[in-house]
C-alpha cells in the first residue's frame, strides 16, 4: 500500500514538472503538421553551365627603372666642374660635369696638325708617283724607281688615314670630358667632389627615370598558359594592368595604370611559374623605384568552367559540398572538387554537371531531404553575398539587444517583488523549488534507463521499515 502511493506521488510529480515545462516553451510551428510534409523553403536556385569566369589576381613584385643609369668618368683628368644639384631633374644631354677639357682641346689640336702634315705627305708622294709613271713611258727612270714612288704614295696614304684615327680618338675623349645626361630622370647625390682626380670607370652619379616605371614579377604556370590563351587574339600591350603601392603609414595605397609588355616563353621547373615585366606611366612621381607592391593583370580569366557562388558552398562530413536539387526540388548534399576562387565566384572542378541546379541561396541553413521552392537567380555573386552579410549582421544586432536587455534587468535592485533582505523570495518561492525540482528530474528521466527499478528498490525499503 505504501509503495503504491509513493509511485503514485511520483508519476504526479513528474506529470507536473512536464506541464511546467511545456508551458514554459515555445510551440514549434511544425508542431501542427506532425506526420506532414514540412513547407518548401523559397530559395535561389541555379542552373550550372560552361561560363568565362574573370581573374581576380595581384601578383607581388618590386618596382624599377629599367633605363636607371649610372654615370662613369671615360678619361682620366681633375673634375672641374659640376652644373647640377642632387635631386635635380636633368633632361637627356644636359651637361652635368666638367673633367678637364682644355688638356683634351690641345691634344685635339695636334692631332688635327699630324693630320695635315701627313695630308702633305700624300699629295708630294701622288705627284712623285705620277711623275715617274710617265718617266717610264719614256723609258727615262728604271721600274725599280717607278715602284718606289708607288710604294710611297700608299704609306703617304696610309699615314693619312692613322693621322685621322688619332684625330677621332683625341675628339672622342675631349667630347667625354664634357658628361652628359644619357637619359632624362631624378639624378642623385655626387660621388666625387669637384678638385678630385677621375679616371675611367669612376662611379659619378646615377640618374633615375621616374616615368615610365617597370615591374618584374613571377606569374604562375596556369596564370601565363591562359593569358598566352588570350594572347592569340590580341597584342600584348593590349592587356591592362594595375599596380598598388602601399605606404608605410596605412594611407590609401597609389594606384598606376599600365599595361603588360612581356610574358616570358618558358617555366622555371624550380618554381613553376613564368617571367613577366609591365610597364605604368608615373607622371607624379607618386611611387619609387624599390618599392614593393602589388601587381594586378586585368582580363585574365578562366574559360568553359562550372562555378557557383562562394556562398553556396558549406562543409560537410566529406569535405566541401553543395545542395544539388533533384527532380522532386528537394535538396541532395554534393560533395564537390574546388578549384580557383574567383572573386565571390567558386571554380568547381568535379562533382557536379552541366544542368544540374544547385541551391545558392543561404545554403547554410538547409538539411538534406529539406524540399526547396526553387527562385530564379540572376546571376550576381558579389550582389549574394553582400545580402548574406547583411542579414547576419541584422541578426546578430536582434540577438543582442535581448540579451543587453536582460542583463540590465538583472543588475536593477530597485524592481518591484525584488527583496534586499531575501526572505520574501524565500516564502514566495516554496512551491516554485518543488516544482524546479520536479521539473528537473522529468527532463533527466528519459536518460535514467534502471529509473523503475530503483523506484521499486526504495519502496521496499520504506515496507521494510
Amino acid at each position: 500500500m505504501k509503495t503504491t502511493i509513493y509511485r503514485g506521488r511520483l508519476w504526479a510529480a513528474l506529470a507536473a514538472a512536464l506541464l511546467l515545462v511545456g508551458c514554459g516553451q515555445e510551440e514549434d510551428p511544425s508542431a501542427g503538421q506532425a506526420g506532414g510534409q514540412p513547407p518548401a523553403k523559397a530559395i535561389e536556385v541555379a542552373e550550372l553551365a560552361y561560363q568565362d569566369i574573370p581573374l581576380d589576381k595581384s601578383y607581388p613584385s618590386k618596382l624599377m627603372s629599367e633605363q636607371e643609369v649610372t654615370l662613369v668618368a671615360r678619361v682620366t683628368g681633375v673634375l672641374e666642374e659640376r652644373k647640377f644639384e642632387p635631386g635635380d631633374q636633368v633632361e637627356q644631354g644636359e651637361s652635368l660635369y666638367t673633367i678637364e677639357p682644355d688638356l683634351y682641346e690641345a691634344t685635339v689640336a695636334q692631332r688635327e696638325a699630324d693630320l695635315a702634315s701627313a695630308q702633305a705627305e700624300l699629295s708630294r708622294a701622288e705627284r712623285d708617283a705620277n711623275r715617274f709613271q710617265q718617266l717610264a713611258a719614256q723609258n727615262s727612270v728604271s721600274r725599280q724607281q717607278v715602284d718606289q714612288a708607288l710604294a710611297d704614295a700608299r704609306v703617304a696614304r696610309a699615314s693619312v688615314a692613322q693621322a685621322e684615327a688619332a684625330l677621332k680618338s683625341a675628339q672622342l675623349d675631349l667630347d667625354y670630358a664634357e658628361v652628359t645626361a644619357p637619359v632624362s630622370g631624378v639624378i642623385g647625390l655626387s660621388e666625387v667632389n669637384v678638385g678630385n682626380l677621375v679616371s675611367p670607370n669612376t662611379e659619378l652619379a646615377t640618374i633615375t627615370p621616374l616615368d615610365p616605371l617597370e615591374v618584374r614579377f613571377q606569374m604562375p604556370q596556369n596564370d601565363a598558359f591562359e593569358l598566352r590563351r588570350q594572347l592569340k587574339d590580341m597584342s600584348i600591350e593590349d592587356i591592362a594592368a594595375s599596380l598598388e603601392a602601399f605606404s608605410s603609414r596605412g594611407d590609401e595605397p597609389a594606384v598606376l595604370s599600365g599595361h603588360l609588355d612581356f610574358l616570358g616563353s618558358r617555366v622555371d621547373p624550380e618554381t613553376s611559374t613564368v617571367q613577366a615585366e609591365a610597364t605604368f606611366a608615373n607622371p607624379d612621381g607618386a611611387v619609387l623605384p624599390g618599392q614593393y607592391v602589388r601587381v594586378k593583370i586585368e582580363g585574365l580569366a578562366r574559360f568553359g568552367v562550372l562555378a557557383v557562388p562562394e556562398l553556396a558552398l558549406t562543409q560537410g562530413l566529406m569535405g566541401p559540398q553543395v545542395y544539388v536539387l533533384d527532380e522532386d526540388n528537394v535538396a541532395r548534399a554534393r560533395p564537390v572538387q574546388l578549384g580557383e576562387l574567383a572573386g565571390a565566384w567558386q571554380i568547381i572542378l568535379d562533382g557536379v554537371e552541366p544542368g544540374e541546379r544547385v541551391v545558392v541561396g543561404d545554403p547554410g541553413s538547409l538539411k538534406p531531404g529539406t524540399p526547396i521552392d526553387p527562385q530564379p537567380f540572376d546571376g550576381d555573386a558579389e550582389a549574394l553575398m553582400q545580402e548574406a552579410q547583411y542579414e547576419q549582421q541584422g541578426q546578430g544586432a536582434g540577438q543582442a539587444a535581448p540579451e543587453q536587455a536582460e542583463q540590465e534587468a538583472a543588475a536593477s535592485p530597485g524592481e518591484p517583488g525584488a527583496d534586499q533582505s531575501g526572505q520574501g523570495t524565500a516564502e514566495s518561492d516554496g512551491q516554485g523549488e518543488d516544482a524546479a525540482s520536479a521539473t528537473q528530474a522529468a527532463q533527466q528521466a528519459p536518460m535514467n534507463a534502471p529509473q523503475g527499478d530503483q523506484e521499486a528498490e526504495e519502496a521496499r525499503g520504506e515496507g521494510n521499515e
